[in-house]
């Protein structure tokens, strides 16, 4: 929500400068609807021309998640870090094999049904079922399994970041485009040279909020989106580097409340549950 609220705090601030300045909104209101039609058809054709098909639809979805911000709180990760802990206590107590019934079917695993947030997330489920069986599978070293998952987490966000990339290359091409939709209003003024001054007036000021709009949504919104939806994508990704670094540290041989505690410690700051909060889940953690 603080998207929209600052965009318009940003319209508010640059048309209520305008009008206090004495600008007159009609030749903006009597241009507005050819400009950006022109501007905003041209911006989705070279948007569309430029994706393919699960890119142009991954980016709409982008803008949703701009508007609701990240997807984990700190609630989620006391969940995915008891989870963990469940797992790794269960392998260390019953050995790797005890995992089987949970990361085959993760979809009938009662671990994954008392916590149904990580148990629909699709990368959540597979990094944790593809590593633990692996681990199963005598692919226990630690430096070989961080590489492995860091590689992979480095794959998901390439593919995460890509609406926000879209966006940032939209945002660099509008004020060409408004560009373009300010030239032809001028060859329209030229068209009409004959016109009086007052005319002529008119129709170069309805050219140039061709360039204004172009500028306006490439700096003062597209541009501001691609950089949240970066940050977004960025401060998700930790929720999976938790993942990581309590397998890895259950490989070193760590105890399942230090293995823990190491991804606690990845959680982004603002997420992160205290030691003290964690430390009475676990203690009161159930799963049949």
């Amino acid at each position: 929500m603080t998207t929209i609220g600052g965009f318009v705090f940003l319209l508010i601030t640059v048309f209520g400068g305008y009008m206090i300045a004495g600008g007159k909104f009609g030749i903006i209101l009597h241009s507005l609807p050819y400009e950006m039609l022109m501007i905003g058809g041209a911006a989705i054709g070279a948007f569309v021309m430029s994706n393919s098909m699960h890119d142009v639809k991954h980016t709409l979805a982008g803008f949703g998640k701009i508007v609701k911000g990240s997807r984990f709180h700190k609630s989620d990760y006391v969940d995915l870090l008891s989870l963990l802990y469940w797992f790794v206590r269960l392998a260390q107590t019953k050995g790797a094999m005890a995992l089987e019934a949970h990361i085959e079917k993760p979809e009938e695993s009662p671990a994954f049904q008392k916590f149904p947030k990580i148990g629909g997330d699709h990368h959540a489920v597979t990094l944790i079922c593809d590593y633990l069986r692996m681990v199963g599978m005598n692919a226990d070293d630690p430096h070989q399994i961080e590489d492995m998952i860091g590689r992979e987490l480095k794959k998901i966000k390439e593919e995460e970041m890509h609406p926000s990339h879209a966006m940032q290359n939209l945002a660099d091409a509008l004020p060409a485009l408004g560009i373009v939709a300010a030239v032809l209003g001028v060859i329209k003024t030229m068209a009409a040279i004959d016109q009086p001054p007052a005319v002529l007036g008119g129709m170069i000021g309805g050219a140039l909020v061709g360039t204004f709009l172009g500028v306006l949504l490439a700096y003062g919104l597209m541009g501001p989106m691609a950089t949240r939806l970066k940050g977004i994508v960025d401060e998700e990704g930790k929720y999976y580097e938790v993942i990581r670094a309590v397998l890895v540290a259950h490989l070193h041989g760590n105890a399942p409340q230090v293995a823990v505690e190491t991804g606690r410690k990845v959680a982004p700051t603002h997420s992160m549950p205290s030691f003290q909060d964690l430390e009475s889940v676990l203690q009161d953690l159930s799963i049949a």
